[in-house]
C-alpha cells in the first residue's frame, strides 16, 4: 500500500471513531418535575394515574424517564420554593395541579408546565384561552363555579328542607377564582331559596373553627370545593360533618371518606391525561400551542350508609342516575 493511501485511510478511520463513540452513548433520559401539594400516601391514586398515563406513551421510570418528586406536605407556602428547586435540577417539564400551577408559573415563565387539573385556568389568567393558551402552561381544566352550583341543587334534592348551606373554600392569594365561584353559587342558591354561608380556610388547623361557625349559623348542609387539600383531608372533614350532622357533598372521592355525596369530574382520569401533554412536549410541541382540555364528563357517587346515619331518604331519581352507590 502506498504511503499516501495509508495516511488517507488512517485519517478516515480517525474521523469515524468519534462518531461511532457518540452513537454508542446512551440518550439523555428526560426529566420530569412532579410537584405535589399533599403527602404521597394521601393522593396515591392520582400519582398512579399519572404514571399510567406516561406508560400509555411508552415512558417508564428508570428506563427512559426520571421523575423528581417534591411535596409541600400540605404547606402551600412552600410550593414556590419547591418549584424553583425542580427548575434548578434542569427538569424538562413540571407537572402539578391546583395551587401548584400558579406557584410553578411564578417560578418560571419559560419551562413547560402541565396542569394535571386546575380550576378555570382562563378566569385566573394562567392561560389566554383554551384553544391558544400562550405562555408556558397547558393541560386540563374544569369549571368549578358551575360544578359547585350543581352541588347545591343535588344536595337540595336530598335535603328538601335545606335553607342555609355552608361552603368550604380555600383562602387564596389570588381571589379571582373564589369570587367567581361564590357569584355563580349565589345565583343558584337564590333560585333554590337557600342562604349561602361560605368560609375560606388556609390549612387543616382551621377546619374545626369553620364548623363551629357553621354550627352557630344553623346550616342544613355543606358543599365542599374541589381542591387537593380538601381531598387529602377528606376523612377529617367528613368526620366533622358527621359530628355536627351536616349532610355534605364534594368531589367524587368524598363518599368513600364518609361524605354523603360526590359529584364532579374524574380527577384520576385527568391526571392520567397529563401523560399525553408531557409526550407532546417531549416530541417538540410548545405549551403555548397545545390546546387546554376542559373536563366535560361528570359523575355522581352516593353513600347510603351516611344517608341512613343522618336520617335521610335519597330520592330514587338520584339513585338511578348515580354512577356508584356505597351501601
Amino acid at each position: 500500500m502506498r504511503r499516501r493511501e495509508f495516511i488517507t485511510l488512517l485519517g478516515g478511520a480517525a474521523a469515524a471513531w468519534p462518531l461511532a463513540g457518540r452513537a454508542q452513548q446512551p440518550e439523555r433520559i428526560a426529566r420530569i418535575g412532579y410537584l405535589r401539594l399533599s403527602p404521597a400516601a394521601r393522593i396515591q391514586v392520582f400519582d398512579d394515574a399519572f404514571r399510567e398515563g406516561l406508560r400509555d406513551f411508552g415512558y417508564v421510570e428508570a428506563r427512559n424517564i426520571h421523575i423528581e418528586y417534591r411535596s409541600s406536605e400540605g404547606d402551600e407556602d412552600r410550593l414556590f420554593a419547591l418549584a424553583k428547586e425542580l427548575i434548578a435540577l434542569n427538569v424538562d417539564v413540571i407537572v402539578t395541579y391546583a395551587t401548584g400551577v400558579p406557584a410553578a408559573r411564578r417560578a418560571s415563565s419559560t419551562i413547560p408546565i402541565v396542569m394535571a387539573t386546575y380550576n378555570d385556568a382562563v378566569a385566573v389568567g394562567l392561560v389566554a384561552s383554551l384553544a391558544h393558551p400562550g405562555g408556558n402552561v397547558t393541560g386540563s381544566t374544569f369549571f368549578a363555579p358551575e360544578l359547585m352550583a350543581k352541588r347545591i341543587e343535588q344536595l337540595k334534592e336530598i335535603v328538601p328542607a335545606m335553607r342555609r348551606v355552608g361552603v368550604l373554600l380555600l383562602r387564596r392569594d389570588d381571589t379571582a377564582a373564589t369570587v367567581k365561584t361564590v357569584e355563580v353559587m349565589e345565583a343558584a342558591a337564590k333560585v333554590l331559596r337557600v342562604e349561602l354561608h361560605p368560609i375560606e380556610v388556609r390549612e387543616p388547623g382551621e377546619y374545626a373553627d369553620a364548623f363551629s361557625a357553621w354550627n352557630d349559623r344553623h346550616i342544613d348542609g355543606l358543599v365542599v370545593l374541589d381542591h387537593a387539600q380538601f381531598i387529602a383531608n377528606a376523612a377529617a372533614i367528613t368526620a366533622l360533618a358527621a359530628e355536627h350532622r351536616f349532610p355534605s357533598i364534594g368531589p367524587l372521592e368524598w363518599p368513600a371518606s364518609g361524605g354523603l355525596m360526590g359529584y364532579g369530574v374524574n380527577f384520576a382520569a385527568m391526571f392520567r391525561r397529563a401523560g399525553a401533554f408531557v409526550d407532546k412536549i417531549f416530541k417538540g410541541a410548545k405549551p403555548s400551542d397545545i390546546p387546554v382540555e376542559q373536563a366535560t364528563k361528570f359523575a355522581s357517587v352516593i353513600n347510603l350508609k351516611a344517608a341512613r346515619a343522618l336520617g335521610l331518604d335519597v330520592p330514587s331519581t338520584l339513585l338511578a342516575l348515580a354512577d356508584e352507590v356505597i351501601e
